[in-house]
């Protein structure tokens, strides 16, 4: 009988594009293995990607795999999209060379794929993502001293990129504002999320303290969200509980995929997912759900990379129509262009026999806020995401619970606002009777720390360093 393998895998990058690393950390039956390794010039979901390619390779062919990643871009694309990126050539594909070669080894083996919530205190979560930050830490010490070796052609060309930048543990030598560290606009994903959210980094919603927990929790989806007491007892609905519980109006941020544009002609939902919020802050709750349109998804296929072959042993909208509706109603629902959205939701609940959702919740649409707060301009999700500098993630396609998480971000920051700083509470206050500002003296007495000679002499020394690698002075001279 063969054994039962489990691995955790991650992958990290210090800019996105920039030095990354990846780890994947491999429990057998009998012992565990630690594996580790990175590039000089990549980006997250490249790591990502090696990270589950190095780990799967590690093991016996014959071993049943049980892998487990917090990021949806890989376990997405490896279950879900791969299919429909063969037919298409891999055309507009990111990263193809990787997923070519993640295919390749997954070939012929027995994997069971599961997501987890990265930096969530999952300790095999956290052993790859301490591995794949050593990774990051091994290729830069390797780069310093010369001994890097590229594996592939990617490396190669990467190597290239770096040894123009010349990295240096002294980067102030190089680099005094840090400008070099500005992320580009290349669409990967944060573990966020993130990690990174990753980002990876990012919210990712799904969680369970140990895997078999999460893996009943993936197949059976009996959780119970505890601010909203909704009890899934289908299979195929996905309600994940709080992790911070808070007192408040609920707000979900909220996100559908359909066959189509046109809920009056016959087309249908296909996946509905949305995130909680309560004062400004996401409880880690969520509610995730594929649904069976009962017709062809057709051309939207290539938006939402959702086949009809994934879809046939979904559940109808009508056998999830009150588990969905409990967990909506009496909250505020936020979405982006929600008319489309509402609409659709609407005529779904109407026919299988329920009020519509506008009905019982408040709406509001991120599109007209943001049409409004940046007139003339564009105010996609993408473009939203460019303009407040959101850790951005692949939407190679795009998917509900993704598109969610990402609208939670754009949200916060299109109406986060300027907050006072704690000394202006301290400095003033507000006299609830007479209505006048009192402004309280504070007597602060603060310390003169005097550099040592040592101190002066080791400043003097790197002026004299930055002025004769630059020709010129350096700002910090006397």
């Amino acid at each position: 009988m063969s054994q039962t393998i489990t691995l955790y895998v991650d992958g990290a990058c210090k800019g996105n594009p920039g030095l990354g690393g990846w780890g994947a950390y491999i429990i057998t039956e009998t012992e565990e293995h630690k594996l580790c390794g990175g590039e000089p010039d990549t980006t997250n979901n490249r790591m990502e990607l090696m990270a589950a390619i190095e780990g799967i390779a590690f093991c016996p062919m014959d071993a049943k795999l049980v892998l487990w990643t917090d990021s949806n871009y890989v376990k997405r694309g490896i279950t879900e999209w791969i299919e429909n990126w063969k037919k298409k050539n891999w055309k507009d594909v990111k990263n193809p060379d990787l997923w070519k070669r993640l295919d390749a080894t997954c070939k012929n083996r027995d994997i069971d794929w599961h997501w987890i919530k990265g930096h969530a205190g999952h300790e095999g979560n956290e052993m790859a993502d301490q591995l794949a930050n050593l990774g990051v830490e091994k290729t830069l010490e390797q780069i310093n001293n010369g001994t890097y070796t590229p594996t592939s052609k990617t490396d190669i060309e990467q190597t290239d990129t770096v040894d123009k930048k010349k990295i240096e543990k002294d980067w102030l030598l190089d680099d005094p504002f840090g400008f070099d560290f500005i992320e580009s606009d290349e669409e990967d994903e944060v573990n966020g999320l993130e990690d990174s959210v990753t980002p990876k980094d990012t919210l990712e919603v799904h969680r369970a303290d140990e895997p078999e927990v999460q893996q009943v929790a993936e197949t059976q989806s009996s959780e119970i969200s505890s601010t909203s007491t909704v009890q899934s007892t289908h299979p195929h609905i996905v309600i994940t509980p709080a992790t911070v519980h808070l007192q408040g109006p609920r707000q979900l941020i909220l996100d559908t995929e359909t066959t189509g544009f046109y809920f009056q002609d016959t087309d249908r939902i296909i996946e509905v997912g949305a995130i909680e919020m309560i004062n400004r802050k996401l409880t880690g709750s969520s509610i995730h759900i594929y649904i069976n349109p009962e017709k062809l998804v057709g051309d939207s296929e290539n938006i939402h990379g959702i086949s009809d072959d994934f879809l046939k042993d979904k559940p109808k909208y009508a056998e999830i129509a009150q588990v969905l509706f409990d967990y909506l109603k009496g909250s505020e629902i936020i979405a982006h262009n929600a008319n489309f959205d509402m609409n659709f939701l609407n005529m779904e609940f109407k026919r299988s026999g329920f009020q519509a959702l506008s009905e019982v919740c408040d709406v509001t649409d991120t599109l007209a806020m943001a049409k409004s707060k940046h007139p003339g301009q564009k105010n996609s999700l993408d473009a939203l995401v460019r303009r407040y500098e959101i850790a951005q993630r692949d939407r190679t396609f795009h998917g509900a619970l993704l598109d969610a998480e990402i609208l939670s971000d754009v949200y916060l920051a299109m109406t986060g606002g300027q907050v006072s700083f704690d000394m202006d509470t301290l400095s003033s206050s507000f006299d609830q009777v007479t209505g006048q500002s009192i402004r309280a003296k504070i007597e602060v007495e603060l310390p003169v720390i005097i550099a040592s000679d040592e101190e002066l002499e080791a400043h003097e020394n790197w002026v004299k360093q930055f002025q004769e690698k630059h020709g010129e002075a350096c700002l910090f001279a006397k």
